[in-house]
């Protein structure tokens, strides 16, 4: 279907703002040879999981394409520094509602097999700590779409899962 135009020129679609989901990138750094994978601990002044593990995962900023949100959060928590097109996309999650989210939000979850560094708490505020974890020692407090998205990753199960839609 063709925009309505104005002048020859396309006429612009008033913004979404109001009906955006928030847009997330999350990161399973997976040592396959040790098979374990990098996690943190939330701290007790983080927003929302207090005390829950959880992966690397945070924010798109504005114009920022989904991959540099994923390297830019890793390194950011982690100190670890993956390529941007070392990323595979390893799940999405769809959630209804969330903090700071109340139009929903779209996670991806990338995987990188390949990085550089040592994991370390770069932000105590946020995190009480920052570790590997043996892939079959996954903690059982942990947020619930990324706990099930890395499950679902581990056990090679759906790509795609559905938080509050009813």
């Amino acid at each position: 279907m063709a925009q309505p135009t104005t002048d020859g020129q396309p006429k612009a679609l008033k913004p979404a703002l109001e009906s955006m989901t928030l847009l997330v990138a999350a990161v399973i750094v997976h040592d396959k040879a040790a098979d374990r994978v990098v996690l943190l601990q939330r701290s007790d002044q983080a927003k929302f999981a207090k005390g829950k593990w959880d992966l690397p995962v945070g924010k798109r900023e504005p114009g920022e394409p989904i991959t540099e949100t994923a390297v830019r959060e890793l390194y950011e928590e982690t100190g670890l520094t993956v390529k941007p097109e070392a990323l595979k996309v390893a799940h999405i999650i769809h959630g209804a509602w969330g903090v700071e989210a109340p139009n929903g939000f779209l996670t991806v979850v990338f995987v990188a097999h390949e990085w550089s560094g040592e994991p370390e708490n770069r932000e105590p505020r946020k995190h009480a700590q920052v570790q590997w974890v043996d892939a079959d020692a996954i903690p059982e407090e942990f947020v619930e779409t990324t706990a099930s998205a890395l499950h679902r990753y581990l056990a090679g199960g759906p790509q795609v899962s559905l938080d509050g839609w009813g």
